[in-house]
């Protein structure tokens, strides 16, 4: 899939994993706000959004729709217990997951990313659309692990 006028995917996962790599383990266990997720929770969470999105782009472009079920997210950070994991263990996941998710994105046929999709109760929305929300969900979420506002 050929996101013009943007970094490549590659790209964009390289630029934030750069980022991560920054934070400390101890710095990982502070929240970033009061009473909100650690950043390893955070990260717990982005690996989440890669493991859900994963099964999404792979089923739109190869059955050239996708409907599925929503993201329970405070169910799926406590199951994985990611508040407790140790920020190299998770960026290390993070990190092999993404890359595998670089080679999906840069896969798909560009007369696929039309294909639509429905998450949950959600209105459908086309496979592009997917792949941009999934970047602009990391962007938003790695401003709050390095300490950035939104």
């Amino acid at each position: 899939m050929d996101l013009k006028d943007q970094p490549s995917f590659r790209e964009r996962i390289a630029s934030v994993h750069q980022l991560l790599l920054n934070v400390s383990d101890e710095g990982s266990q502070r929240s970033f706000r009061e009473g909100g997720w650690s950043r390893r929770k955070i990260l717990g969470h982005l690996i989440d959004s890669a493991l859900n999105n994963h099964q999404r782009f792979v089923r739109a472009a190869l059955d050239g729709r996708y409907e599925g079920p929503s993201y329970q997210q405070e169910g799926w950070v406590a199951m994985h217990g990611y508040g407790s994991m140790p920020w190299p263990l998770l960026l290390n996941h993070w990190h092999l997951q993404n890359q595998l998710l670089c080679e999906v994105v840069e896969r798909i046929p560009e007369e696929q990313s039309g294909a639509l999709c429905r998450v949950g109760n959600d209105q459908p929305v086309t496979l592009r659309f997917l792949v941009e929300d999934y970047l602009n969900h990391l962007d938003h979420h790695v401003r709050q692990i390095v300490g950035e506002q939104p």
